[in-house]
């Protein structure tokens, strides 16, 4: 079938669509149904042309960022002989959306051209004697040593060690005659995002796309669930609209902020450790999370360290578990709860599954915002460090400002994270409460329309 008759059948409405294939032979549809850029593909999910170094894919949910991924490495390894980075979120994204997923590099392949795939050895082999190997962003230093000709790096605005892991896929691309790599995240406007689309990593073309672009492939239900609930907010700006959000004016936390101070490893021995809840006030499908976060002191005690964020969505007894293994997993001092909300509840949910933990209880006189400053105000001076990217924690964070918070649901992470660093910063938090406030800037009505 030639190129232009897949065009024109492309182009067909669907049921006109539907007729003509349900008249194709067997092998015609196997082809049509692996022939990405002469069917499936619409033209900005094709490789664009010129001298580039990184193509960078911005786009919304299901705007069809994997297939896209999978389909160039497709077409790379199957050209000639080349050996591949694969880099997910973590190793389970690596494999299970990248290579097993829906979209990914094993579905997209007819069954003569697959590659073998080894999940022992995190090795995609394709018949021509090309290679492709798992890498993820929270082991950076699985990339020092191996050379590459080619990578795609999936979901980079969420990496953990994104900085990091970059720089080191940086050294490893050295093979060929001309290195490149494709980038397919959802917007987020940290460091290393921004800085490729400034071209200041090499150069990059830039894919910007919306979720609808892809709304034939996407259920109808989906689609207007999604729009009725996140249309116009800020998080449907960034996860739908695929836009890079700038910081919220008058913001207690800016990513710049909380960049300026990252760390990859915390020091080897802590002060103190602890376990800082912030449990959902209901439990039912369209509850918040429960925020559950790890800081820990350093051995001066001048310094704070965020460790891990364990939040998740679950039952009362589903929390608390989880919270009691952190505690145990990183050998914490003791768990801190708030006493306002529901406070005995939380200790005794926590007691009933073990009665010998410590519970440090935090009293909370003021609004979010208020009771959020002092610890904001730790971070300007740069002694909070975030050993890594806490992408949910931190969009909470910067979603705080000095009038409340601007985000969708609760700030469940952020609340938990300003628990813990309460217990650890007594001192500093009762100084920064007890300074004489600015008067709020007046506010200005519009005037009516006449």
């Amino acid at each position: 079938m030639s190129q232009s008759v897949l065009e024109k059948l492309a182009a067909l409405p669907l049921t006109e669509r539907e007729a003509i294939l349900n008249q194709l032979s067997q092998s015609e549809c196997e082809a049509l149904l692996h022939d990405w850029r002469g069917f499936h593909a619409r033209p900005e999910q094709c490789a664009p042309d010129g001298d580039w170094d990184i193509w960078l894919i911005l786009s919304g949910r299901g705007w069809g960022k994997t297939r896209t991924g999978a389909e160039w490495i497709r077409e790379k390894a199957l050209a000639s002989p080349i050996r591949i980075a694969l880099i997910g979120e973590t190793a389970a994204d690596a494999r299970d959306v990248m290579v097993e997923g829906e979209s990914g590099i094993l579905r997209c392949h007819p069954e003569n051209e697959r590659p073998i795939y080894e999940p022992s050895k995190r090795r995609l082999t394709w018949p021509n004697g090309s290679v492709a190997t798992l890498f993820n962003a929270t082991e950076p230093d699985q990339l020092r040593g191996p050379q590459q000709h080619v990578a795609w790096c999936d979901e980079l605005a969420k990496w953990r060690y994104a900085r990091e892991t970059w720089d080191q896929l940086q050294f490893g691309l050295r093979l060929g005659d001309h290195p490149q790599v494709l980038v397919t995240t959802t917007p987020r406007p940290i460091e290393l995002v921004k800085a490729i689309v400034a071209g200041n990593e090499g150069k990059a073309v830039v894919t910007r796309g919306r979720t609808m672009d892809n709304r034939n492939n996407l259920a109808g239900t989906f689609l207007e669930k999604i729009e009725n609930r996140y249309g116009g907010t800020r998080l449907g700006r960034q996860e739908l609209e695929g836009e890079i959000l700038g910081d919220i004016p008058n913001a207690l936390w800016t990513l710049a902020n909380i960049d300026a101070s990252r760390v990859r490893e915390a020091p080897p021995t802590m002060k103190r450790i602890y376990v800082a809840v912030d449990p959902a006030v209901s439990n039912t499908e369209q509850s918040d999370e429960h925020g559950i976060v790890v800081v820990g002191q350093s051995p001066d005690g001048k310094e704070g360290y965020v460790l891990e964020d364990a939040s998740l969505k679950g039952s009362p007894m589903e929390w608390a578990k989880r919270a009691l293994s952190v505690h145990d997993r990183w050998q914490a001092d003791g768990i801190a709860v708030e006493v306002n909300q529901g406070g005995d509840m939380v200790a005794q949910t926590i007691r009933s599954v073990r009665s010998g933990v410590k519970i440090v209880e935090v009293r909370a006189s003021r609004g979010k915002h208020v009771r959020a400053e002092p610890i904001a105000a730790l971070y300007e001076q740069g002694r909070i460090h975030h050993v890594g990217s806490f992408v949910e924690l931190e969009t909470q964070m910067t979603q705080m400002t000095t009038f409340g918070y601007e985000g969708d649901g609760s700030p469940d992470r952020t609340d938990a994270l300003v628990w813990g660093l309460s217990v650890l910063f007594p001192s500093m938090v009762r100084e920064e409460r007890a300074k004489p406030r600015a008067a709020p800037p007046p506010v200005v009505m519009p005037m009516a329309r006449r």
